[in-house]
């Protein structure tokens, strides 16, 4: 404790200097505190059940014929039909419990207010299996989930219930509209539990064997080669994974040999072999399903990995500041030695002091880091950022409580240990420089500038491989006009709507906005542009050849008459939708360039058959070919598409409008809200938005990684140059004498600038010998994250090391123009 109050002292008596350190570091600090904390969120914090380190999730590996339907919580290998969820609950005896889940968009309707929210179709076993208590009422139990549309029960998550009910307990009974099914609420989950899908908040929990009940249209419950349900297990104690899933893989190939093959027809030997050797496995289920964490993985990594560099700048200039300082002391260690104090008393003084700083650093650190969330967060699209939190856990004081522990002991090991190793002699005379000239202490020194440069180099040429990635985005022909346009989604189907009724609704909405003063055009679209969404099919194509092992599939969109024109995308051949292609008049089709590449390589297809049902659809007639635009992402090249009128797709219910106006957007967005009341007062609007903001939303990972490396790079090269600058102004103050010598036997104050000068490029050439090669290693790592160029570009490493070294060299002018003005009579008085 007497160390503490006497670093506390030493540091209160150099202001300025215990300043400028605590903000250096508590910028590295805080920023590896703020990407520590979205690690904790996405990949490390574990799902908030009693043991999650039990639950497993299944998956399979062999192919899936028939529908298929997957969204965020997983890929295709993670899906089931439910007959196979039901085998697997009744076969299985190495887990208390077997369950699954599907998200889903619903209508929401109380006290005569409909909202738009997310549903989570769980099975009866979901919360039992999980060991979750109700904060309210009660949840579902394997009674809840028996009789496929007989349950009309649902469960409340705590978030909804608080932000709707203001947690009023008397809700336990009501009714809760769900896509126009009352539904009796049963209770509500406990507080905290969000599901088991990362980046999903839904509102309500309701029966998986009421999906049928609230999709209507949807008939895929008792389909064998209907896939899309998540499933999850709770390994029974003593019972490993390893054995878990040896013992149900015998079970469950049974299901697929005895049952499922015989149900799947047309497959290929091939495909019929996968399918019946196809493997079960088990994963780690802790953290509940979700692609995110695949896909934040990289990012995070990359920036883990650069704002570790920056703290590790921060901490070699706040070492050599030590150092320094430590010099400057030298006398007053002597004589704390030569009256009996230990060395590793003085050490454990100024280890103290270091602590001390550090510890300051990291609390302001604090500061830092929730400043960096919050512009991290600012960058990612509202349904990813509503599920994050920039209020900090626990674990996140914990990593920054120790990563200042950790940074203070090594910055402050070395300073300590050579200061304290003291020549008594020398220092009694007065020639304190001895300790900081020494060897030892100028190598090191200058090996931590050298590093400086090397790890800023290392970070700018990071910064321009993202900051070139994202500019070349930006100027990707995106093949549509997104200027003006706003876009908004509407699901008359979970209020009941049957889809006759829809498209009528949707041929109102668009004569009424069309209507608008300054609208120039409003259509209707089934799937939204470059939204993420991708729907496909297979195509039976005239003339084009078909088999098991063909690949004749293509992405799809139901469009409404004018949408090409509206959107800017050229008619190649042909002629695009008229309001005469209804339901009535003969099919129709328009497909893009990729489409006729595909499937008509060596000549027009207009004209052609198109069958996109099987053998019995009777397929539309093409009539159009417009170019490539992009469909579900930015990054990703146009795919093989068919577009039909909306009018004619007997299925179409749920859509999205586009509306282009010269008027300003908020006006547009008034006009539309108003007119989609006068229609249906209970339908809610759902992402309404502007398409350029949709655009921005679909590369928000790449703005967010260039952003911060180009930020933290800089904020690197800054110290970087701050700490060459300490260096050789220091180093040079205590030659003050020599040079003062040199100048007076003779020397040119041009011999004193190169003096200097060669250092700085010694230092400058073997930082960017260990920087460039570990700068193209960091680029291999991120290569997956880049689009359209490869780690080693030449122009960015070249501007990266031009940047560096200009900035080094300026770091080293002053220095070298002070040494030049050296007066030699006031240098032979100096010390």
């Amino acid at each position: 404790m007497r160390d503490l109050r006497f670093a506390f002292r030493a540091l209160w008596n150099s202001p300025l200097v215990s300043l400028v350190a605590i903000l250096s570091l508590a910028l590295g600090i805080g920023a590896n505190t703020a990407i520590f904390s979205l690690f904790d969120q996405t990949l490390a914090r574990p799902l908030p059940v009693p043991q999650p380190e039990q639950l497993v999730n299944i998956t399979t590996n062999g192919p899936k014929p028939g529908s298929q339907s997957t969204n965020n919580a997983g890929g295709m290998e993670s899906i089931f039909s439910y007959p196979m969820l039901r085998d697997l609950e009744r076969v299985q005896q190495v887990f208390t419990g077997i369950a699954g889940h599907r998200s889903a968009g619903g209508n929401l309707a109380y006290a005569g207010q409909t909202t738009s929210g997310s549903l989570m179709l769980v099975s009866g076993s979901y919360f039992p299996v999980l060991g979750l208590r109700p904060a309210l009422g009660r949840l579902f139990t394997v009674d809840d989930d028996k009789t496929p549309g007989g349950h009309r029960v649902v469960v409340l998550s705590h978030s909804y219930w608080t932000e709707k009910f203001n947690r009023d307990p008397g809700i336990l009974g009501q009714a809760l509209t769900v896509n126009g099914l009352p539904m009796t609420i049963l209770g509500v989950a406990p507080e905290g539990f969000r599901g088991t899908t990362l980046t999903l908040d839904p509102e309500v929990f309701v029966p998986l064997s009421m999906r049928a009940e609230l999709t209507p249209g949807w008939e895929g419950l008792e389909r064998r080669n209907n896939y899309w349900i998540y499933v999850f297990a709770r390994l029974r104690p003593g019972v490993s994974r390893e054995q878990a899933e040896a013992a149900l893989q015998g079970p469950f190939l049974s299901i697929i040999r005895d049952v499922e093959l015989a149900q799947n027809r047309g497959l290929s030997d091939k495909a019929k072999e996968r399918f019946r050797n196809q493997k079960l496995s088990l994963v780690p289920g802790a953290k509940g399903q979700s692609n995110f964490g695949g896909e934040a993985r990289t990012p995070i990594i990359i920036l883990f990995t650069i704002t570790g560099f920056v703290l590790l700048i921060a901490c070699a200039n706040i070492a050599n500041l030590l150092l320094a300082r430590a010099a400057n002391r030298a006398k007053e260690f002597s004589v704390r030695l030569s009256l009996g104090a230990t060395r590793w008393q003085l050490m454990r003084q100024l280890l103290a002091e270091s602590l001390l700083l550090s510890l300051a650093a990291g609390a302001a650190g604090l500061l830092v880091a929730y400043g960096t969330t919050q512009l991290i967060l600012s960058f990612l699209p509202a349904d990813i950022t509503s599920i994050f939190s920039a209020s900090f856990q626990p674990p996140v004081y914990a990593f920054s409580f120790c990563l200042s522990l950790l940074a203070g002991f090594l910055f402050g090991l070395f300073p300590a240990m050579h200061a304290t190793k003291q020549d008594l002699a020398s220092a009694m005379k007065d020639q304190a420089g001895n300790v900081s000239s020494s060897r030892a202490a100028t190598f090191f020194r200058k090996s931590l500038v050298t590093a400086q440069i090397a790890i800023s180099l290392l970070l700018l040429v990071s910064a321009g491989l993202f900051l070139k990635s994202l500019v070349q985005i930006m100027k990707v022909d995106l093949g549509i006009v997104t200027t003006q346009v706003v876009g908004f989604g509407l699901s008359p189907s979970l209020n009941r709507y049957s889809p006759e009724r829809a498209k009528v609704l949707y041929a109102l909405l668009e004569e009424k906005l069309r209507a608008v003063p300054g609208v120039q055009h409003a259509v209707t679209v089934m799937v939204p542009l470059i939204a993420g969404n991708n729907w496909g099919t297979d195509v039976d194509v005239e003339g084009f050849p078909k088999g098991p092992d063909i690949d004749n599939n293509s992405r799809l969109n139901s469009v409404g008459d004018g949408y090409f024109r509206m959107m800017g995308i050229p008619i190649l051949a042909g002629r695009e939708f008229q309001l005469s292609d209804t339901a009535s008049a003969p099919p129709v089709g328009v497909v893009n360039e990729a489409f006729q590449r595909k499937f008509s390589p060596k000549g027009s297809i207009l004209g052609k058959r198109v069958r996109a049902g099987g053998p019995k659809d009777p397929g539309f007639e093409v009539v159009g070919v417009v170019k490539d635009s992009k469909y579900s992402s930015v990054k990703d090249p146009a795919p093989p598409l068919f577009f039909l009128p909306y009018r004619q797709n007997p299925g179409f219910a749920d859509g999205y409008v586009y509306v282009k106006s010269t008027l300003a957007t908020e006006a547009t967005v008034a006009q539309i809200r108003r007119i989609v009341r006068e229609l249906d007062p209970a339908l809610p609007i759902e992402e309404l938005k502007t398409l350029e903001s949709q655009v921005t939303e679909n590369i928000s990972t790449d703005r967010m990684i260039s952003t911060m490396a180009v930020a933290f790079a800089l904020l690197a090269t800054v110290l970087a140059a701050v700490g060459l600058y300490g260096v050789l102004a220091f180093t040079f103050a205590r030659r003050t004498r020599e040079i003062g010598i040199r100048l007076a036997v003779g020397a040119q104050p041009g011999a004193i600038r190169n003096l200097v000068f060669r250092d700085v490029a010694w230092m400058a050439g073997i930082g960017a010998l260990l920087g460039l090669p570990a700068a193209y290693a960091l680029g291999r790592l991120a290569e997956s994250e880049l689009f359209e160029m490869k780690a080693g570009d030449p122009v960015v490493f070249l501007g990266s090391l031009a940047m560096v070294l200009l900035v080094v060299f300026l770091a080293g002018y002053l220095p070298a123009r002070r040494a030049m003005r050296v007066d030699p009579m006031t240098a032979l008085r100096y010390e």
